[in-house]
């Protein structure tokens, strides 16, 4: 990809994650409402897009319950904010092994593996514009855990994605992940041009330094749109750098606590953060209708 500054930027909020963060911060949201009011407080400070998981209402844990995702679809659907709807289809793919002496005796309580068709349901019910493809396998920060997407998995969900009218958002955690991707879009599963999320930082992907961080955008095809995330203190600086290398910009809770040095953020204050930065360098962030436009997305109503 040719290195020219983007003008036209489009921030994504990432507004929950699936991560344990529930207990380190009270802004991070647990129930529908929480997760959609937050959204829509992101968009209103300048989030084009807002990427969004679902929480069990009562413990803050991850879930992929379809009447959590609904509810949150409902409640900024319904509401008089517009935006562009992302959400997570990433779940389902977790695998955490016994141990290194016993590694087939899978911690049943952590693992969560589903088919193709129950990791996509929550899509096929909600219809958002997007949707998330963690395109390739990868040790994931613990000790025994694997995220695991394999090509077999990763066709089969694609190819209903495609065939919901959902856009696809690649999630590329290394270079050979776009690799793949790229695979994808030559067999016909995903339609080009695509949308990839540079995810940076994330061990034991690729680290968030700016040789790896070129090397990444270096292999995403000219024609595809492209985002970048770091986490925790590298957010605001790769949201920069991922504008001068002529792509968008991706902030939220799901990757960063922090406004500043002992200061927990809520996700409009990173957005407002992003949105400050991506101005001063000269560049403008783009509303939720330009982004459809720029995409080719279609606004679907819930099923």
């Amino acid at each position: 990809m040719p290195l020219e500054m983007n003008r036209d930027v489009f921030i994504t909020c990432a507004v929950t994650g699936s991560g344990s963060t529930q207990d380190r911060s009270p802004h991070v949201p647990r129930s529908p409402q929480q997760i959609a009011d937050s959204a829509i407080a992101a968009a209103k400070a300048g989030a084009a897009v807002v990427h969004c998981h679902v929480r069990d209402p009562e413990t803050g844990v991850s879930s992929r319950d379809l009447g959590l995702f609904r509810e949150v679809t409902d409640r900024i659907r319904d509401s008089d904010t517009d935006v562009v709807l992302n959400l997570t289809a990433g779940m389902g793919g977790d695998i955490v092994f016994g141990g290194v002496e016993t590694p087939m005796e899978l911690n049943q309580a952590a693992t969560d593996m589903a088919g193709a068709t129950e990791r996509v349901a929550h899509v096929a019910e909600c219809r958002p514009e997007i949707c998330t493809l963690d395109c390739g396998t990868m040790n994931f920060a613990e000790a025994d855990y694997v995220m695991t997407n394999t090509p077999g998995m990763l066709v089969a969900m694609g190819r209903m994605m495609t065939e919901l009218g959902v856009k696809p958002e690649i999630e590329a955690f290394d270079t050979g992940h776009l690799w793949y991707a790229k695979q994808l879009v030559a067999d016909g599963v995903l339609d080009s041009p695509a949308l990839v999320q540079l995810c940076m930082g994330v061990p034991w992907g690729a680290p968030d330094d700016l040789n790896t961080f070129m090397a990444m955008v270096n292999n995403v095809p000219d024609d595809w749109t492209f985002s970048a995330f770091g986490l925790g203190r590298s957010q605001m600086p790769m949201a920069a750098a991922s504008v001068l290398a002529g792509g968008n910009v991706r902030v939220g809770l799901e990757d960063n606590l922090m406004l500043d040095r002992g200061v927990l953020a809520e996700n409009w204050q990173l957005v407002e953060r992003a949105g400050t930065i991506i101005e001063n360098l000269g560049a403008r962030v783009i509303g939720p209708a330009e982004v459809r436009e720029k995409l080719g997305l279609t606004k679907q109503a819930p099923k």
